[in-house]
């Protein structure tokens, strides 16, 4: 079974929110980074760039395929994490630690409450 940790929100395209007061760091899960396999390129969304929730936002590319990534919340992004750009395998590493995507102040609170609870999550993927 793929690690979920408790004190996240997932959304159903296997992304992760951890929301820290109005701002949540975004990532995509661990069974989301061992479907795609060895991740070989990240493409970030600009600081200053508003979201709206399951937009296209970025990219990430595999071994094996191209996949956007989704973001589970509305606001604008407040910072990237260039460590993933310059060594897109960190996200296989670390997917919910050093391999985080981007910052995002939150428009809509309620958003990421209403995303999927680690047991639900959990029982999306099988586990």
């Amino acid at each position: 079974m793929s690690n979920v940790p408790s004190d996240l929100k997932y959304a159903k395209s296997h992304e992760w929110v951890r929301v820290n007061g109005d701002t949540a760091t975004v990532g995509i899960t661990d069974h989301a980074q061992h479907e795609l396999t060895d991740i070989v390129f990240v493409e970030l969304p600009a600081v200053g760039r508003k979201v709206k929730a399951g937009e296209a936002c970025a990219v990430v590319e595999s071994v094996k395929t191209a996949s956007d990534i989704y973001s589970p919340v509305t606001g604008e992004i407040t910072e990237i994490n260039k460590a993933a750009t310059d060594d897109p395998a960190l996200v296989n590493r670390e997917p919910f630690a050093g391999g985080w995507f981007y910052k995002i102040k939150l428009s809509n609170a309620g958003e990421a409450d209403a995303m999927l609870s680690p047991d639900a999550y959990k029982a999306q993927i099988g586990g």
